[in-house]
Order: structure tokens, then C-alpha cells, then sequence
């Protein structure tokens, strides 16, 4: 259980505009990143939404990693993503991994406005006999 959880909310994105719309684009590229950063991508799925009146609304995806997971959310409209990164520490230490792969995508997405906070789970305590 033991593992690192990074969380960051991304406002104002300087990124491409159509980025957070693009769900083929976004997926391609988080998959690509995770690998660069020596995780192993499991699965994967993202899906695009549409308005009322069927224009793109924006994009929600994770990349299921035998590590844990990459997840992204985002608001095109307000140019803002939601990110999510968690990895275990089972089979050795993923943090550093973790660390690259969310300063790459915050990096990406360039906000102008970060919010962001890291989680260490899992913290086992020693059972009392």
C-alpha cells in the first residue's frame, strides 16, 4: 500500500486550446508519458463529452498503471485540468518516477495558476503483539 499520491489542480492552461478537447491526442500522449517515465500502462481509457448542443466539452481519461494510476480531467471552457498520479511502492520506489511524469504533464498543460499537493498512503504501522 505503501505509495506517493500527487494531486494538482491546473488553472488558466496555456496549452493548445484544443487539447483539452482532443480525447484521442490527450490519451496518446499520457500513455507515451507514462511510459517515458519508466511505469507500465495496463489499461487505458478516455472518453470525450459533449455540451447540449454536441460541441466537445472536454475530456476525462486514466492510464491504469501496474504502478497504480494517471488520471486527467478536463474543463476547456475555463482552461483547467484536474491531474492525478498515484504509484505504489510494492515492487521498489516509484516516487521519483511519479514526480517526473506530473511535472512533465503540469509542464504540458502550463497553467498559470497551480494548486498542487503530495500524499504519502499507505504508511503501515507496526502491529502490537
Amino acid at each position: 500500500m505503501n505509495g506517493l499520491h500527487l494531486i494538482a489542480d491546473l488553472h488558466d492552461c496555456r496549452c493548445r486550446p484544443d487539447f483539452l478537447l482532443d480525447a484521442p491526442a490527450l490519451e496518446a500522449f499520457c500513455v507515451a508519458a507514462c511510459t517515458r517515465h519508466g511505469l507500465t500502462v495496463v489499461g487505458r481509457l478516455f472518453h470525450a463529452f459533449q455540451d447540449a448542443s454536441g460541441q466537445p466539452a472536454g475530456v476525462t481519461g486514466t492510464v491504469v498503471l501496474a504502478e497504480s494510476h494517471l488520471a486527467v480531467h478536463t474543463w476547456p471552457e475555463i482552461a483547467s485540468v484536474t491531474l492525478d498520479v498515484y504509484v505504489c511502492n510494492f515492487s521498489g520506489d516509484n516516487s521519483c518516477r511519479a514526480q517526473a511524469l506530473f511535472d512533465e504533464m503540469i509542464a504540458t498543460f502550463d497553467p498559470t495558476r497551480l494548486e498542487k499537493q503530495a500524499v504519502a498512503r499507505g504508511q503501515l504501522q507496526p502491529t502490537a503483539r
